[in-house]
């Protein structure tokens, strides 16, 4: 009779309670980081309707450059001429606007501003 009763006790099948269940749910688990590279990118942007395609961020880049000092002051022009019509602008947005406006221009304009830029020394001044 004990042999019996040994084999329903080991027969029983132990019922996971809800919390151990949870636990281990894939639903709760974190997504895996995944590599994607340019490429899967630029077609997954192809691929998306229109209205998609504004929601995929453009990777931003930092940067340093060399310019005259009154060149830099039209920065700061420019900026006080947009907060009088109450429009705050950024540095960056102002030279990116620029960046817009050259865009736009023929090869012969393009060719001609570029020319009448002072030429300048880029990277750093030697420290005394």
């Amino acid at each position: 009779m004990t042999t019996k009763k040994s084999a329903t006790v080991t027969a029983r099948k132990k019922v996971p309670s809800r919390r151990s269940a949870a636990k281990k749910s894939p639903a709760l688990k974190k997504p895996a980081a995944t590599k994607t590279s340019k490429r899967t990118d630029k077609s997954a942007a192809k691929n998306l309707p229109k209205k998609a395609k504004k929601n995929i961020k453009v990777k931003v880049v930092r940067d340093s450059f060399t310019m005259p000092q009154n060149e830099y002051q039209k920065i700061a022009e420019i900026k006080a001429i947009c907060l009088k019509s109450k429009v705050h602008v950024k540095k960056s947005e102002v030279l990116r606007a620029g960046l817009k406006v050259l865009g736009g221009l023929r090869n012969s304009q393009l060719k001609k501003v570029l020319g009448d830029l002072e030429k300048v020394k880029t990277g750093r001044p030697k420290k005394h």
